[in-house]
């Protein structure tokens, strides 16, 4: 009987194993009461709340406590308790998770409407991370846990982005930074958003500890348009990249079926390229004199003598403008030519 009447009464009040995810935990006191003199023990990442018929008491940090009047003046007052009082009483004890939750995600499930420098009127995406504390466990406890046997951090997470997208708008709007120099002041970006959000965090007792903006980015429409822009930027001289890119495209020609070979051993289809390769090339070309009448500068180009043939096709070869294959093959018919 003895045994069944000290079950009835609580001595000993700790949370033992805490989980990570777990901001709030009731301590189960059930039909129990609490010993006056009982013993509190509140680890580090810990604090405790004592909560007399839903009204927040005392609260304690990290460290070992007797329960009494001496260390519960709020609790004392509360129940009209004078400095004598001994017996064992009935209260809710919450212990709050002050861990910092670290690495939780944030981002924008629709895009924000801000006016932008650059572009004017435009939509932004963006996300990040953020990591926050509990700093106040009555207000936390008035705002958002209230009376329940746990509350996570999970359950968190919606309101708190919330909350981040909210600023988001504002820090856009505010911060003064074009779109264009988004990526270069992702920084700025993430102070401003952590001096407009921490305000907000403490209005639920807690405390951002950290919030940056990992991406900025644009609807795919306005992402085509800059990427076009900044396209131009790399090119420069559009005369220039037209040469560079003819260059480029006469080796792949090369490599088409028939190839080169093909080019100098019949010329028929490739004669027009054979013709624009010969232009291009200035130096190549033996220079017009003023005796040479237009008949004979055209039977010239129309048999062109086989040595000036073959020296052209070892120029070409020397500026890797065709194979080694190719030159072989081609050199191989102009000889056929010759001897036949």
């Amino acid at each position: 009987m003895f045994d069944f009447i000290r079950k009835q009464f609580i001595d000993v009040i700790q949370w033992e194993n805490p989980s990570e995810e777990i901001l709030v935990w009731r301590f189960p006191v059930a039909d129990q009461e609490i010993q006056n003199g009982a013993s509190l023990t509140v680890r580090e990442s810990q604090m405790a709340m004592f909560v007399n018929e839903g009204v927040t008491a005392d609260v304690f940090a990290a460290g070992r406590y007797t329960l009494n009047t001496q260390t519960l003046p709020i609790l004392t007052n509360l129940k009209n308790w004078d400095k004598f009082f001994e017996s064992p009483f009935k209260s809710d004890v919450y212990f709050f998770n002050t861990r910092q939750q670290i690495g939780r995600r944030w981002g924008t499930a629709q895009p924000v409407t801000v006016r932008d420098t650059d572009f004017g009127i435009v939509q932004l995406r963006s996300f990040g991370m953020y990591s926050y504390r509990i700093a106040d466990p009555a207000l936390f406890f008035k705002e958002i846990s209230g009376v329940v046997e746990t509350y996570s951090g999970e359950q968190l997470e919606s309101q708190l982005k919330n909350i981040s997208v909210t600023q988001l708008a504002t820090a856009f709007g505010t911060s003064g930074i074009p779109f264009l120099d988004m990526a270069a002041n992702q920084v700025l970006l993430s102070q401003k958003m952590t001096e407009l959000l921490k305000p907000e965090f403490a209005k639920l007792g807690l405390a951002l500890e950290n919030f940056t903006v990992e991406s900025v980015t644009l609807p795919e429409n306005v992402q085509k348009a800059l990427d076009s822009r900044m396209s131009m930027g790399v090119i420069g001289d559009l005369n220039q990249y037209t040469k560079y890119q003819t260059a480029q495209a006469i080796p792949m020609a090369a490599q088409n079926e028939g190839g080169l070979a093909g080019i100098g051993a019949g010329l028929g289809v490739g004669a027009g390229i054979g013709q624009a390769m010969a232009g291009a090339m200035a130096g190549m070309m033996q220079p017009q004199t003023a005796s040479q009448t237009p008949s004979a500068t055209t039977a010239a180009s129309t048999s062109e003598d086989p040595q000036a043939k073959l020296t052209k096709l070892k120029t070409l070869l020397d500026n890797g403008l065709i194979s080694q294959e190719d030159f072989d093959a081609a050199k191989a018919e102009v000889l056929k030519q010759l001897i036949g």
